[in-house]
């Protein structure tokens, strides 16, 4: 272990020396270390966000929706705290909500502005492993020199993202984090399994409460005239008449009742049930959209407008990313290998934007198309950035947005 951690601290060197010689350095973390360095970082910076005030982070608790999940992971991850670790809960904007760990490794971490309410985001304080994790949207071990910044090397941290498998939202980040010295590889294995145990855990709460829904919603669709189905408030169907439904139904962010228009399913009524909607298909159609607006301006969303209506879908960071590199690649679109050079700086991450443009696809439909991806050619596509360009997704480090702020 002290081999490797003097051999990470001689690679750190030649490359921080722009030496090419950097055989050491894991892929994923020369991939970062590029990332950071173009968003201005420097070895010596400190953190450039201030951390939130009490109340402000009282309020992000709450939104998270992670709260009731923090004990369970505390209980799971409790033998890393008495190995004198420091187990964290940070959002999906890389802010610290919730800390556990002794008053030691708390100490230390408060020395190196680890504290509630603090921006781990990699364009804030460099490699490490909240803000790596939610850009690789996976597990990821940082072991001390690994880290970018300079006050950071004495540290070791472990992270995996917290997801929501029924809608396929990233929640946060759970972290492991504490001197390096004191790391073991293997807590990794450790916080994907709490990370795993968690979603499993959300799923089977979203399926008791579709069995409720369906329950609620047959009696109504038995007494409906034509097309109806009722789905819960993420778009699962819980059951249908008149129609093979899918699975899964794209509702408007906004929704609240009334007329809609749902992509592939066209004109249709909703009225609220219990935990989802009722939706009473109209005329169908499949006309295509016909508009897409990409708004950056403050928190990200996508307005896509046709002759049968409009929707605006919010986006995830990631999801924001790559329809940023697609509407600026236009009708060239990009290739998978281009597409992990845009958000990651690394052509070879092909199955992560695989995966990532096959979940985008499901939320936007036809507006996406493949080989290469691109927007559809039927949308015209335009995009609308906040009046400080460099304030655009402060919380990405992407390259394709790093160069649009620019």
């Amino acid at each position: 272990m002290a081999e490797r951690e003097r051999e990470l601290h001689r690679s750190r060197e030649r490359t921080l020396a722009g030496d090419p010689r950097t055989a050491g350095a894991r892929r994923e973390i020369a991939a970062s270390w590029r990332r950071v360095e173009a968003c201005g970082l420097a070895p010596g910076s400190e953190p450039s966000v201030a951390p939130l005030g009490t109340a402000e982070l009282e309020r992000r608790r709450e939104d998270s929706g992670l709260a009731a999940r923090v004990p369970r992971l505390t209980q799971a991850l409790s033998s890393v705290i008495e190995a004198g670790q420091m187990v964290v809960v940070a959002g999906t904007d890389g802010r610290v909500l919730w800390r556990a760990g002794s008053s030691g490794v708390r100490r230390l971490a408060d020395g190196l502005g680890f504290v509630g309410g603090s921006a781990w985001t990699e364009g804030n304080v460099g490699t490490n492993a909240i803000g790596t994790c939610l850009v690789l949207g996976e597990g990821v071990h940082i072991q001390g020199p690994e880290h970018f910044v300079e006050s950071h090397t004495r540290w070791g941290c472990a992270a995996a993202p917290l997801t929501d498998p029924w809608s396929g939202a990233t929640l946060g980040v759970v972290d492991v984090s504490g001197p390096s010295r004191g790391m073991h590889p293997a807590e990794l294995a450790l916080v994907e399994m709490a990370a795993r145990m968690t979603a499993l855990e959300i799923v089977a709460e979203h399926r008791a409460r579709l069995d409720r829904l369906r329950a609620v919603a047959a009696p109504l669709l038995a007494r409906v005239g034509g097309e109806a189905l009722a789905v819960d408030t993420s778009g699962h169907l819980a059951a249908a008449v008149g129609l093979a439904a899918p699975d899964r139904v794209v509702l408007p962010d906004d929704l609240s009742g009334g007329s809609i228009w749902l992509p592939t399913l066209g004109a249709a009524s909703a009225e609220p049930l219990p935990g989802g909607w009722l939706l009473r298909l109209g005329e169908r159609s499949a006309a295509p959209s016909t508009s897409l607006v990409l708004d950056l301006s403050s928190a990200p969303t996508v307005a896509v407008s046709g002759p049968s209506g409009s929707w605006v879908h919010a986006l995830s960071p990631r999801h924001a990313e790559i329809l940023v590199a697609l509407v600026r690649a236009g009708s060239e679109g990009r290739t998978a290998a281009g597409l992990a050079d845009d958000l990651f700086g690394d052509s070879t991450r092909l199955v992560t934007v695989r995966a990532e443009v096959s979940r985008l696809r499901r939320a936007l439909g036809g507006v996406l198309v493949t080989q290469p991806y691109r927007i559809a050619p039927s949308v015209r596509a335009a995009l609308v950035l906040p009046d400080d360009p460099a304030a655009t997704l402060p919380c990405s480090s992407a390259p394709v947005v790093t160069a649009l702020r620019g």
